[in-house]
């Protein structure tokens, strides 16, 4: 295989697994499984994958927002 072709795998593997992810936040996990035609511990632990990166991300993002806690800034509703 030459190195384009590596990449290539590489970056199919890594859009699959983005893909994946996605789903697993979106999906009910018997959805999931049924879908991906996998065993629904298979789904679980993918949704706890997601979960907890998403969780992190987040939890990553509010640490480091400008925006104090508590404080939403976007209005709500008629002017």
């Amino acid at each position: 295989m030459n190195v384009s072709a590596n990449s290539a795998s590489g970056r199919l593997a890594e859009t699959r697994s983005t893909a994946l992810f996605q789903l697993a936040i979106e999906l009910p996990a018997a959805v999931l499984a049924r879908t991906l035609g996998t065993d629904i511990t298979v789904a679980v632990k993918w949704q706890r994958a997601a979960f907890g990166t998403w969780a992190a991300y987040t939890a990553r993002s509010a640490a480091e927002s400008p925006i104090p806690a508590g404080k939403d800034q976007t209005r709500h509703g008629p002017r």
